[in-house]
């Protein structure tokens, strides 16, 4: 929230009416404790004024002054303690001097101010109670001891001293206990709120994910499998008079990929569907636990339910059927891979073979995939299109590149493409066996 200038305006005049208070009731408690010690020290001071032969209006006046000084203990602690410790000798402000030490101690002043005041307080207490206390008994019938007037100097000047100093520490104690406690609250209600945002940010990052993850494979499977089913429908009107057979063995062909592409399609939704699910049946309702759990569980299912490098023959015998002479060369000796591993790898060839249907319709094309010590490699070269057509119509929305180098450096590996000096392109990829160390945050 934003403070406006009417209210610093409305806040300013606020301090300036009330000073250092702050508080309209500590105001009224300060100027009314103010006037009790002054009526004490005026009803006190007639009495000093006779005992010192001053005029008792002086007396009266003297005590007036030096009591209302009580209402100044918020902002000058010290100074209060000090006009109490001053008027001592003349038997007045003993509200004063016991107000005054308890502000005094529950305030910020240092400690050692707060000792050396209570003590000079403590002295003059006690010497001003063994003076009267002694002249008392003097002036008495009987004879008390020796030992009564200064164990009672002593009990009464520890009586007015320690009480209100012990009180005034408990107290300033648990103000800056409160105070240290709201600070930490607001500091935790302002990580809260950090974690928080955190938490949406991830949550938002976790949706962008998987809608670029769920964009990739329905690019991929799409873009294949009509590719393909183009090509043959082209190629099925331009036999269909000439050679019948042929014509026929296209149309089953079209047929075929349209049904994969409707299974794969199925297959996806079924993933994304469970995805929700999951999502609908998480017990806290957490933004970021919901989407993280849909996002695992649709890449889950996708990585054990989606292609492998042993469809791989069959991807290429497809592209052969679609008219591209494709040859298929494996190095080294075929392993077992993590799924996204293998289905990384299957969908970079496809969308290989892919780009070679639209954009170099029947070139020569080698598909070589090699199997190496910790990581496999795959590589997807074409010539030049040997009909003389550099493109065969069919639209691209340009993100089969960068959807093949997401996906491979996602898993940590190395993706390079490019045109070939013979006027063809090369996509080459290297994908490791083991998942990318995450990074510390």
């Amino acid at each position: 929230m934003t403070t406006t200038g009417a209210h610093q305006d409305s806040a300013g005049d606020t301090a300036r009416s009330w000073l250092w208070w702050g508080r309209r009731r500590s105001v009224v408690l300060d100027v009314g404790l103010g006037l009790l010690s002054a009526v004490e020290c005026a009803l006190e001071g007639v009495r000093f004024a006779d005992t010192s032969a001053l005029p008792v209006p002086l007396g009266v006046v003297f005590g007036l002054i030096a009591g209302s000084v009580l209402v100044l203990r918020r902002r000058w602690p010290a100074s209060v303690v000090l006009v109490s410790i001053a008027i001592t000798p003349a038997e007045m402000g003993f509200l004063m001097g016991i107000v005054g030490l308890y502000t005094l101690a529950a305030s910020e002043a240092p400690r050692r101010i707060t000792g050396a005041l209570a003590g000079m307080s403590l002295v003059g207490t006690l010497i001003v109670t063994f003076v009267r206390t002694r002249q008392d008994v003097a002036s008495a019938d009987f004879d008390p001891g020796p030992w009564y007037v200064p164990v009672v100097s002593l009990v009464m000047s520890i009586g007015l001293t320690a009480p209100p100093v012990l009180l005034g520490l408990y107290v300033g104690a648990r103000r800056r206990l409160m105070e240290s406690l709201r600070e930490r609250a607001v500091s935790l209600e302002q990580e809260l709120s950090l974690l928080a945002d955190r938490a949406e940010q991830q949550a938002q990052w976790a949706r962008t994910e998987e809608r670029t993850r769920i964009a990739r494979e329905m690019h991929d499977v799409v873009a294949h499998r009509v590719s393909l089913m183009v090509v043959h429908a082209a190629a099925l009107q331009a036999v269909a008079l000439k050679d019948p057979q042929k014509a026929v063995r296209n149309a089953a062909l079209v047929g075929d990929m349209g049904r994969q592409a409707l299974t794969e399609l199925r297959e996806m939704l079924g993933v994304l569907r469970a995805g929700e699910d999951a999502a609908a049946r998480a017990a806290e309702p957490v933004p970021l636990a919901a989407v993280g759990a849909a996002a695992a569980a649709a890449a889950a299912a996708a990585a054990e339910d989606g292609p492998s490098l042993a469809d791989l023959e069959l991807l290429v015998e497809q592209s052969r059927q679609a008219g591209i002479a494709v040859e298929l060369m494996v190095h080294g000796e075929a392993r077992v891979y993590r799924p996204e591993v293998e289905q990384t790898a299957y969908r970079v060839v496809q969308e290989a073979l892919t780009n070679v249907h639209k954009h170099a319709a029947g070139a020569k094309t080698w598909v070589r995939v090699a199997h190496r010590g910790a990581e496999i490699a795959m590589q997807v070269e074409n010539g030049p299109s040997d009909r003389g057509a550099s493109d065969a119509g069919l639209p691209s929305g340009g993100n089969g590149l960068v959807g093949m180098r997401e996906r491979v450096s996602a898993l940590g590996g190395v993706f390079v493409s490019g045109p070939t000096d013979a006027g063809g392109f090369r996509v080459s990829a290297v994908l490791p066996m083991e998942a990318p160390a995450a990074s510390s945050a």
